[in-house]
């Protein structure tokens, strides 16, 4: 119970790549990881104050490709790139090798979860408040529009005697949605009291494009009704979506009811009659039609019965 795994190691190869790209052979495998390890641990100390959020390297067999996500890359650049050429030649003497420094800027350092966890703990060694700190740095990032943030904090907060962690969270962090994309990252704030922990997720929305684990099943039947030839030269039927929706119930078209609808007085002229006539049924009475239209209906002359009342 209880055990959690990295955010960001969880995503890799589905939404997220990793940060360390290049191939070697067994041999050298080890050996590459150091220097790896050895060059981000570099960067960060040389560039405390920079706002560095995240160090990418790739490799060709005789150079090295460093990214620098920054935050402040005027502070890394210098003045007419003087400091970025330093830095490039203390990371050649570290590593005897041909280095190429690429400086790439954030443009949102709220939605960065270690520059946040920076921020934090920076804020901590300077005495301010926990609480104040957490909850400022909460309301930034979901200003700046991410659907969710959860912050820790643990040590001796505030200077007690008994250790403790307090957790604050606004929004959704959904921890085990795969295409949620969120960030993760730990900071240490080194106060008076002793060690102070902080530990930020941040999640910045759905990431729908990469992987093929999320598919719209009406857009697939569209691309295939539209991409599958049809083998006759007839048309094909449009699908159910696009046609018109019948009513419910029966339907019944003019001229075709055989007999009278029920709660209607039946009419002589309507084909229920002229059916009920032609079986023998009973014909409609002439009084009732003539009541109808208001006329008084005609005297029958009665026949002489005898030739002498004539």
């Amino acid at each position: 119970m209880g055990q959690k795994t990295h955010p960001i190691g969880f995503r890799l190869g589905i939404i997220k790549t990793w940060s360390s790209r290049w191939y070697a052979p067994d041999s050298k495998f080890a050996d590459l990881i150091y220097e790896d390890m050895m060059v981000k641990r570099y960067i960060d100390r040389r560039l405390d104050n920079a706002g560095i959020a995240k160090v990418n390297i790739s490799r060709a067999p005789k150079k090295v490709t460093v990214d620098i996500h920054t935050s402040r890359p005027g502070i890394v650049i210098g003045r007419k790139g003087s400091e970025v050429d330093k830095l490039r030649e203390e990371l050649q003497l570290l590593t005897k090798k041909d280095i190429l420094l690429n400086i790439v800027e954030v443009r949102k350092p709220e939605l960065d979860a270690r520059l946040v966890a920076d921020t934090i703990s920076r804020q901590l060694v300077g005495r301010i408040a926990f609480r104040r700190a957490m909850k400022k740095a909460i309301a930034a990032t979901m200003r700046m529009g991410a659907d969710g943030i959860k912050i820790q904090c643990s040590g001796r907060l505030g200077g007690a005697e008994i250790a403790r962690d307090e957790k604050y969270q606004e929004g959704r962090v959904p921890l085990h949605t795969l295409r949620a994309d969120i960030d993760y990252a730990t900071s240490t704030a080194h106060t008076t009291y002793g060690c102070i922990g902080v530990k930020v997720w941040i999640c910045r929305g759905e990431i729908l494009e990469q992987g093929d684990f999320y598919k719209d099943e009406k857009d697939d039947s569209k691309s295939q009704d539209a991409a599958a030839p049809s083998h006759s030269g007839r048309k094909r039927k449009p699908s159910r979506d696009n046609r018109s929706k019948r009513p419910r119930g029966r339907v019944r078209k003019p001229g075709s009811e055989r007999y009278a609808p029920k709660g209607r007085r039946p009419d002589a002229t309507s084909p229920a009659n002229k059916g009920a006539s032609d079986r023998g049924g009973a014909k409609p009475n002439a009084k009732s039609q003539n009541n109808k239209t208001g006329k008084k209906p005609a005297e029958k002359k009665e026949a002489p019965k005898n030739k002498s009342e004539e």
